[in-house]
């Protein structure tokens, strides 16, 4: 043993390399030592020098564009955002780029080159492949004046095991990176990028440690002659590994377009659109090892046939992996199964059988597999993978909803051409339907196709409520049922379908439902009589000369500069009777902390005291037939719960949030028109979508944001009396404001609100200084901040978990429980 290893050195010793190269003596001995995967080719060409490199590199270079992209839309597997990334020219005189499919996106996208002198040209998308991760840019030769560039050839046969490698590129933003590297492995499986987003699969990856980052996508991977090998497509962010893209089906598409596009068409932006041949069976393949085979069933003497077929290097065969739900495949291929022969050809690799499929698009194919130690033969019709993946979006109220597309069909296992959410927008986001949902039912009709959904949504009108069922693949087996709300107002266009445009790679846009339809606006309306007291409603909140009065988190506040009062006497805005009912038990919400956001569903860049939307700790108290119970009898059936949406579009003057709640007191109550007052914390601005629901009646209804003082800390939202009915309107009534005698030291007060439960609470305190300034800062984007503020302390902490109004022991308000919003600054 030990003089077959002293051998084996004095023959490796032995070995000269020339300048010249290496004779064949020595070619034959490396091939005995090298591994059996690598090609003792590429020992040859690692031998390049570094002048060779750089020829190479002063012709590849110039060919390598910067790309910034911005995708206009949700779609797909994409979300909408912009990012840069890398592509490179493989036509000269056509004008192609080649980059990922991830950059090119399915969706709409307005995109730039940027040249290596920085010329930005302006690039429009020529194809992208529905499942590999490749596609092409076009841009106009012509518009290059000032710089000399050639295209990049393709030799994707040059890749082996142990090939040096280039990878040239934008990598880590850094416009012109160039990253060296070996090709390790040539038969990678696909590497998976998200659950939810694209993923290539049925194809073999090369992998070398060249480690390339964020921005380098779609860089070509070149050898040192300057043709690109491999096209780079991801890596892992935990290591140096990258993962590169085979050409073959590259070269073969670009073909396509050199033979069925004339140069001077694409010159001009506008080109005969091609149909490049793509055949799917709807089936996700792996390549596993023979030793894997046998343990899922394969004969001995099968292996033996396809060994004997194959070439000496193949290590094992195809097996499926999983099979979408309604596709070709479905019910006559299992997971688990191995691929023998396709139309009576032995098929091991995935190249190969992508050329069958290809090829005979719309035809019939033979499969044999073997499950489980029996074979089974199957006979499967090749479906265009071009009718599965969508080319056009419905936009809803700011949401995007197309049918579900082969790449997500796959991820989530539901049938293709199902109604997709790939953007949730305002309407449906509002009603809790997430990203990724599939929308079965809209106003208790089916909703199979997109047609469908359009079909439906057209009856509706505006400001209707109707039902919605979905699912989500997280939860595939329950359906979900929500209530959506048709936009009352014209916060964003009407539904309108992009269809993309070949010829152009743009998107033609077209409205999506006629204008006769039942989808018309439904303005809230009310008499100019009504409308005129809206100026002066805030005059009866007053509560001492030049003052109105609101309170805050256990602190009065009063707004100087505000229209006196009716002389002290007590103001009766409605002559509704109050709804009598027995003690009853209440739960009563007790303060365990206001940090966080409050009054909001969405996200913010700081954090904000207000009505905390946190969930409390709650006690069961028994209120006695005492003066606390008459007056939250009095003030119950005036209060309401406001619930306010902010279309995403429309989040002006410095809005933290989307999503806010809050309770408010109702200050006139008539038959053609009702006054709700309310903090500007809940009603920030006035391009909202607010929702009453009534502690004195179970309904819910919407209402309209008609004043927003400029200074102070209240605002006033109006409502249709009409809506809530006969015996809602006989429940609901106004309350008492009571504006003088103001309060003093050692008044007693009640406070009484209402929790998300709707159920009334109340509070005993009393006033402890009535007269103490109160500061709001400014936060650091610029917003409305309520200014000349006067608070008034009282001795109990009520806290943040409902809010309402201070009322005396008959139930007359005081002081609206207001809540200031200000910006808490943290330090880390």
């Amino acid at each position: 043993m030990a003089e077959a290893i002293l051998g084996s050195l004095d023959v490796i010793k032995k070995v000269r390399v020339s300048d010249d190269g290496i004779s064949i003596a020595e070619e034959q001995l490396l091939k005995t030592r090298l591994p059996m995967e690598i090609d003792s080719g590429a020992a040859v060409e690692n031998l390049a020098t570094a002048e060779d490199w750089r020829k190479a590199l002063s012709r590849v270079v110039p060919a390598v564009v910067v790309l910034r992209t911005t995708a206009c839309r949700a779609f797909d597997t994409e979300p909408a955002g912009s990012g840069y990334a890398t592509g490179f020219i493989v036509d000269k005189k056509r004008g192609i780029i080649l980059t990922n499919r991830h950059v090119v996106k399915p969706g709409p996208i307005v995109a730039e080159a940027v040249f290596l002198n920085r010329e930005e040209i302006p690039v429009h998308p020529l194809y992208r492949d529905p499942v590999h991760d490749f596609g092409f840019l076009h841009f106009d030769p012509g518009a290059v004046q000032f710089l000399e560039y050639e295209e990049i050839p393709f030799a994707p046969e040059a890749a082996s095991v142990g090939l040096e490698i280039r990878v040239v590129g934008n990598d880590s933003g850094e416009k012109v990176s160039i990253l060296s590297g070996t090709i390790a492995r040539l038969d990678r499986d696909a590497p998976p990028y998200k659950r939810d987003g694209y993923n290539d699969f049925n194809t073999f990856y090369m992998q070398a440690a060249s480690g390339t980052k964020g921005g380098s996508s779609g860089s070509p991977v070149i050898d040192c002659k300057g043709c690109a090998v491999a096209l780079n497509a991801g890596s892992k962010t935990a290591g140096a590994s990258a993962y590169f893209l085979p050409l073959e089906r590259v070269v073969r598409a670009l073909k396509f377009f050199q033979e069925d596009i004339l140069e001077s068409s694409l010159s001009k932006n506008s080109w005969q659109p091609v149909h490049i041949p793509r055949g799917t069976l709807q089936m996700t393949l792996m390549h596993k090892g023979f030793d894997e085979t046998r343990r899922l069933g394969l004969k001995r003497e099968t292996e033996q046939m396809v060994r004997q077929a194959s070439p000496s290097t193949e290590t094992g065969m195809l097996v499926v992996d999983s099979v979408v739900p309604g596709g070709p495949s479905h019910k006559l291929l299992e997971p688990g199964d191995v691929l023998v022969l396709v139309n009576g050809e032995v098929v091991t690799q995935f190249l190969r059988l992508e050329v069958l499929l290809d090829d005979n698009v719309g035809k019939h194919i033979d499969i044999e597999l073997e499950r489980g130690g029996a074979t089974i033969t199957v006979t499967l019709l090749i479906q265009d993978l071009h009718s599965i993946t969508p080319n056009f979006f419905l936009e809803v109220s700011g949401g995007v909803v197309h049918p579900l597309s082969y790449q997500q069909a796959r991820n989530f296992r539901f049938t293709c051409g199902l109604v997709y959410v790939a953007d949730p927008g305002y309407m449906l986001s509002r009603a809790g339907v997430p990203k990724h949902a599939i929308i079965k039912k809209l106003a208790g009709e089916e909703t199979s196709v997109l047609d469908d959904f359009i079909a439906v949504y057209s009856k509706l009108s505006r400001g209707a409520r109707v039902p919605l069922e979905f699912l989500t693949y997280v939860d595939r087996h329950r359906s979900k049922s929500v209530l959506v709300t048709v936009d009352r107002h014209e916060w964003y266009a009407p539904p309108q379908l992009y269809v993309r445009d070949d010829s152009t790679g743009l998107w033609n846009v077209k409205p999506a439902i006629s204008t006769t339809s039942a989808f018309s606006l439904s303005l809230f309306g009310s008499s100019n009589g009504e409308q005129q007291q809206l100026l002066s409603t805030y005059d009866n909140i007053s509560t001492k000369e030049g003052s109105t009065v609101s309170v805050v988190n256990g602190v009065e506040k009063s707004c100087e500069g505000e229209a006196t009062g009716s002389s002290g006497e007590s103001v009766q805005a409605s002559d509704a009777p109050i709804i009598e009912s027995e003690t009853k038990r209440r739960r009563v919400n007790n303060l365990l902390g206001g940090d966080g956001l409050a009054n909001t569903d969405g996200t913010s860049d700081h954090f904000e005291h207000n009505i905390a939307d946190n969930e409390v700790a709650e006690e069961t108290v028994t209120i006695p037939a005492s003066s606390a119970s008459t007056a939250e009898h009095v003030i119950e059936p005036t209060l309401v719960m406001m619930e306010v949406h902010i279309p995403p579009s429309a989040m002006l003057d410095g809005v933290h949030a989307q999503h806010f709640f809050g309770t408010g007191v109702i200050v006139h109550h008539s038959q053609s028109l009702g006054l709700v007052a309310v903090d500007r914390n809940t009603v920030a601005i006035s391009v909202s979508d607010v929702m009453l629901s009534f502690a004195a009646y179970p309904i819910e209804i919407p209402a309209e944001v008609v004043f927003l003082h400029p200074v102070h800390n209240f605002a006033l939202v109006a409502y249709d009396p009409a809506a809530l009915g006969s015996a809602g309107a006989a429940a609901v009534r106004a309350a008492t404001l009571l504006s003088e005698p103001p309060l003093s030291r050692g008044d007693a007060v009640y406070l009484v609100g209402l929790n998300r439960s709707l159920q009334a609470t109340s509070r005993k305190s009393v006033v402890t200084n009535p007269s103490v300034a109160l500061n709001v800062g400014a936060a650091d984007c610029p917003r409305y901040r309520a200014m000349n503020m006067e608070v008034i302390e009282v001795d109990t902490d009520f806290g943040h978990s409902f809010s309402g109004v201070l009322a005396d022991e008959l139930g007359r308000v005081q002081a609206l429980w207001a809540s200031f919003s200000t910006q808490v600054f943290c330090t880390l």
